[in-house]
């Protein structure tokens, strides 16, 4: 064999190497992001979700297991956000007015929790929530009740949260939804109100 064609043999052979890594490391070339791993991971694994105290808009506490047996909408958020937890609170309140109004709080509940509880009180919340409309029943804005909960929450749920230089934060954004099992089962994007709403009417 030539010099150029066994040359020509090993670039082909690292080439096919590096195809099947790059295919079995992304899912068959579909994960090519950790965002889109997370979700693919969610839909073929639903994740349990720790044991978490909450307290909501008023003051009440409560536990994120107390939703047992219902689905459960999650979004996360911090008041002072001035950016893409707008998005978040306007794709929340689109969800809450598609779906049916009898099965709000018999069958499915949604939960905006703040990730940034220290400076998230209950008057916060509040103010949050009725900038945007959310009833403060079947539509609860929450913190977690215990900050040391906090991290193990979010990591359950995969959403990144990284303080910038002026006080915010940067974090990932999506729809979360909890099964009845309490489990994880499904991450969405923003702008897709329409196919969660279907998905969540289709478990009613």
């Amino acid at each position: 064999m030539s010099f150029v064609a066994r040359s020509l043999a090993t670039t082909l052979a690292v080439a096919a190497l590096g195809t099947a890594t790059l295919w079995w490391g992304s899912d068959g070339f579909t994960a090519f992001t950790s965002e889109t791993a997370r979700r693919q991971s969610v839909l073929a694994d639903p994740r349990p979700l720790p044991a978490t105290g909450l307290e909501d808009q008023d003051g009440r506490r409560f536990a994120l297991q107390d939703y047992a047996g219902k689905l459960l909408a999650v979004e996360f958020i911090y008041t002072q956000c001035n950016s893409i937890c707008y998005s978040l609170g306007s794709t929340f309140r689109q969800i809450y007015d598609r779906l049916p109004a009898q099965a709000l709080g018999r069958d499915i509940a949604l939960l905006s929790i703040s990730f940034d509880p220290q400076h998230d009180d209950p008057a916060r919340l509040r103010e949050f929530g009725r900038r945007f409309g959310a009833d403060g029943e079947h539509w609860r804005i929450v913190r977690p009740a215990n900050a040391r909960q906090l991290p193990a929450l979010l990591a359950a749920f995969g959403v990144v949260v990284i303080p910038d230089a002026m006080g915010g934060f940067e974090h990932n954004a999506a729809i979360h939804l909890v099964g009845r099992d309490g489990r994880l089962q499904r991450i969405s994007d923003l702008d897709a109100v329409a196919p969660f709403v279907d998905t969540v009417t289709a478990q009613l």
